[in-house]
């Protein structure tokens, strides 16, 4: 068994979960009867064709009854734990790992507040050891599962033979306003309900896992992030005094602003490994939205085939938020299109302005 901490961790299983209903853009547009063809104009050409969300439920008048605050949270709280128990159990169902091998849990979410944490009513829902050591990320946003996978890889890599599981559960219909405005509307046009977990191994089991826990998968050898303190509020949440309720607001400069920041960041990354851009085999970019994705693809040189996995994300299921990276992950291995030795580069973006990227290989 390695004994050092200075191992790179790797990343030995991945799982996703979503909720039960699913809607195309015009369907939303239709159940919530909106007219305005400014707003019509955002869902329809969004790059996104369905995505999953829990709507308000209906009136006796079949419209949506739309919910306080306090309803919000408590749908946040029902969905996240729902959503993240289940990416987990798929998760270590891909490592063939048991709940009982857990030895470190974190939770990232930003669409909802609990005291206590998500990690606490995680453990309870799938009554994991209540020893395991946990940690909670809380409102750091879209950038924020990279935030905590490094965190997470520091554990592993202090505690060789453990493994660390981190999942990013975020219900962001439950952070949505309906008032017609065109702040909102960007907003509700965009993100849809998801939950995904990673799992992450440093050295070897302690205990005889399964064989397929043994498979190599890539190993964490870098991350770099950057702070746009110059945009710090061009994503953030605010309350609405008109509607009793946080709204989330999106700087429509804010696609530019990554983009012109990122070729810093992924240089920064590569800085010493001796690795060029050219060099990266995989690019998982998180779907933030089709401008997005726009502009860091131009800042960075990569092509449609580059970013394949990240806006096939974002047609299916929207902007994720903090998970968003971990379904194109996912969508990668589904290719089985990587080779022993691949380079791949991850990137989120979101509030402060953030970037956060991670180096990985194969």
């Amino acid at each position: 068994m390695t004994t050092t901490a200075t191992a790179p961790a790797r990343i030995v299983g991945v799982g996703t979960a979503v909720p039960e209903n699913s809607y195309s853009q015009q369907e939303i547009l239709d159940i919530f009867a909106v007219q305005d063809p400014r707003v019509r104009s955002i869902f329809l050409n969004s790059a996104i064709d369905r995505r999953f969300l829990t709507l308000p439920p209906e009136g006796p008048d079949g419209t949506r009854v739309l919910e306080v605050q306090g309803e919000l949270l408590a749908k946040h709280k029902a969905q996240a734990v729902d959503m993240g128990t289940r990416a987990v159990q798929e998760c270590l169902k891909e490592t063939g790992a048991d709940l009982s091998d857990i030895g470190y849990l974190c939770c990232v979410t930003t669409t909802g507040f609990l005291t206590p944490g998500l990690s606490a009513l995680v453990i309870r829902e799938l009554g994991i050891d209540p020893h395991t050591s946990r940690l909670d990320v809380v409102g750091m946003g879209c950038n924020a599962g990279l935030n905590a996978l490094n965190a997470v890889n520091g554990w592993a890599r202090a505690n060789p033979g453990r493994l660390a599981v981190m999942v990013c559960t975020e219900a962001c219909s439950a952070a949505y306003v309906f008032d017609g405005t065109m702040r909102t509307s960007v907003v509700n046009s965009l993100f849809g309900d998801g939950a995904a977990a990673v799992a992450l191994l440093a050295g070897e089991p302690e205990l005889p896992l399964p064989q397929v826990l043994q498979a190599r998968g890539p190993r964490l050898l870098k991350f770099a992030s950057y702070i746009i303190t110059d945009a710090i509020d061009a994503m953030r949440y605010d309350w609405d005094g008109g509607q009793d309720r946080f709204s989330f607001y999106l700087d429509p400069h804010v696609p530019y602003v990554v983009g012109a920041h990122a070729e810093l960041v992924v240089n920064r990354l590569l800085a010493g490994t001796g690795l060029r851009r050219s060099d990266i085999s995989h690019w998982l970019v998180h779907s933030g939205g089709k401008k997005v994705i726009d502009a860091v693809g131009v800042n960075l040189g990569l092509t449609r085939h580059d970013v394949r996995h990240t806006t096939s994300v974002l047609r299916d299921f929207g902007n994720l938020s903090s998970g968003s990276f971990l379904f194109s992950y996912q969508r990668l291995l589904e290719e089985r299109a990587v080779q022993p030795g691949d380079y791949c580069v991850l990137m989120t973006m979101g509030p402060g302005s953030t970037i956060e990227t991670a180096l990985a290989r194969w």
